[in-house]
């Protein structure tokens, strides 16, 4: 074991209907399909300490990356975001996955902020809701800024393979601490979704002496 953290990597691509004129995502997202206005999240998760992420109860990792949104510009970079991973929510029941950009275009500050909502649902819902961004543009330089555009963005299966495939470690110098530190972080994830959904999964499949 390495006497100094070891961190995680990885790249996800987010994209959906988006509008400017608008505050409900699914409305923006409606608007945005109709107008053919798409809205990209390019985002580069970096988490410097895996093993503190885990322990931390907001599971906090940094974000930075571009924009795609033809409205604004193409590849508008963002320097400064925030992650959080199945971080607690103020709704009861319900834990987030947060993901905002900070960016600046032509002196202006933007913030592009957006959740995921995992709640205690069906098991049926684990993929829509782990894989839906609900997201809002803020004029400034945080979500106290008025909202000038919203929509809903989505991970499809595609991007999901290219996110697993570059999920790198970061700061190991053999290869048992990179694997340890993946495995670990997928430990994570998948008891996160374990706990939001198996409970359903377990539920559902009632005693299995019924005829199909």
């Amino acid at each position: 074991m390495t006497d100094h953290p070891i961190g995680i990597t990885f790249r996800e691509t987010m994209s959906g209907g988006f509008a400017l004129g608008h505050t409900d995502p699914g409305a923006g997202a409606r608007a945005g399909e109709r107008a053919a206005t798409t809205l990209a999240m390019h985002a580069a998760v970096a988490i410097a300490d895996v093993h503190r992420f885990v322990s931390d109860p907001t599971h906090t990792g940094r974000l930075t990356g571009d924009i795609d949104f033809a409205p604004l510009g193409r590849a508008i970079p963002a320097s400064a975001g925030v992650l959080r991973l199945f971080c607690p929510a103020d709704v009861p029941n319900m834990r987030y996955m947060v993901y905002e950009l900070a960016f600046t275009l032509q002196g202006q500050d933007y913030y592009l902020a957006g959740h995921k909502e995992v709640r205690n649902g069906r098991a049926g819902d684990a993929w829509n809701e782990t894989t839906t961004l609900l997201t809002r543009l803020h004029r400034g330089s945080n979500t106290g800024g008025r909202v000038i555009g919203a929509g809903v963005l989505s991970l499809g299966v595609a991007d999901l393979g290219n996110l697993i495939s570059t999920l790198t470690a970061t700061g190991a110098t053999s290869a048992a601490d990179k694997a340890q530190a993946i495995a670990t972080f997928g430990e994570f994830f998948l008891g996160s979704l374990w706990q939001a959904y198996g409970p359903r999964m377990r539920a559902g499949s009632g005693d299995g002496n019924g005829d199909s």
